[in-house]
């Protein structure tokens, strides 16, 4: 009776881990966002830093890391880097990068302009703004932590925006987090989990511009 439980467990994390070796690309989609009714004038980005730190071997899961040497990659291609699979009892395995060949700060700035849309800004560039933006990627990385059933997906994008009008800046920095449970390690499990952090992410942005002022 032992050994059967010890198979079947043994089974179902299997089960639930996929495919974690290798490189899985998977393509990110920033929510379409209305308008915001009331017209805030424009806004150009005109930086988009990402300064998210990697590390070898972190023992948290939701640190960026990847699978190698972080010292041997460009900044190009961490730029890519969105997660990092992991087998049903945890231990770091392959990659996951962004699909499509695009990267963090592309996402990221997406993001961004879709929380300024929501809130009434156009985005400019043309470089006519009157207020211009840059933004510095902190966080934004993929993780799961296994189960017995089921793993929870988690994302996290955190940004800090540094808007500027007439000379005078004004910093913000926005959190979004996402959580989702599922049974096997597919891309739309953690498109799931990015889905729910960009929302919350975009949630968190207007409410911090209602008390920003710019």
């Amino acid at each position: 009776m032992k050994k059967c439980l010890i198979v079947l467990l043994l089974t179902s994390v299997a089960l639930l881990s996929g495919c974690v070796t290798g490189r899985r690309s998977v393509s990110l989609g920033v929510p379409q966002v209305t308008p915001g009714a009331v017209d805030r004038g424009a806004i150009q980005i005109t930086s988009v830093a990402d300064n998210r730190e990697f590390q070898n071997n972190p023992l948290d899961a939701s640190v960026p890391s990847i699978n190698g040497d972080v010292s041997t990659m460009t900044p190009e291609q961490k730029s890519k880097m969105i997660g990092r699979q992991r087998n049903g009892f945890g231990k770091a395995m392959g990659d996951i990068a962004l699909a499509n060949n695009e990267s963090v700060p592309q996402r990221a700035q997406a993001l961004v302009e879709a929380a300024l849309k929501k809130r009434g800004y156009k985005i400019a560039t043309d470089g006519s703004a009157p207020v211009t933006a840059s933004v510095s990627v902190d966080e934004f990385w993929a993780w799961f932590t296994p189960g017995m059933w089921t793993i929870s997906f988690e994302a996290k994008v955190v940004c800090t925006i540094t808007l500027t009008r007439a000379g005078s800046p004004a910093s913000v920095t926005i959190r979004g987090h996402g959580m989702n449970k599922g049974q096997v390690a597919s891309d739309e499990n953690w498109q799931r989990a990015y889905d729910r952090a960009f929302a919350d992410f975009l949630e968190k942005f207007d409410k911090e511009l209602d008390t920003t002022p710019f």
